[in-house]
């Protein structure tokens, strides 16, 4: 695993987790450690996983047995729970939520309207 790219997926997860969770401390470990009762015990494990990595990395023989894919993955968790979901975005899947709802609700309607003139003919 590339230390660079392992630094830059920490940092991302370091910087969401002051943002989002106003979490204290300067590593990653530290953030952790400050909010890790805000944080769902998959995403725990998850960082965890980050830090230990990020140890690793210091030591050439032992980084090339680093998962790249099992760090990647506790990237995507972190940061899938970290990254909010923009206003915008709730208000519009609302939105849709509530027109798709009326029309089915219409279309439910004129389609046993549209039986029952055909029964009564």
């Amino acid at each position: 695993m590339d230390p660079v790219t392992l630094r830059r997926m920490s940092d991302e997860v370091s910087a969401l987790l002051v943002t989002r969770l106003g979490a204290k401390g300067t590593s990653l470990e530290a953030r952790i450690a400050s909010r890790a009762r805000a944080l769902p015990r998959k995403v725990r494990r998850a960082a965890r996983v980050l830090v230990s990595a990020e140890a690793q990395i210091g030591a050439p023989k032992i980084a090339r047995q680093i998962d790249p894919q099992a760090v990647g993955s506790a990237h995507a968790t972190c940061v899938g729970y970290l990254r909010p979901l923009g206003v915008g975005a709730r208000l519009w899947g609302g939105t849709l939520q509530v027109v798709a709802t009326v029309f089915f609700g219409i279309l439910l309607m004129a389609a046993a309207l549209l039986i029952l003139r055909w029964i009564t003919g």
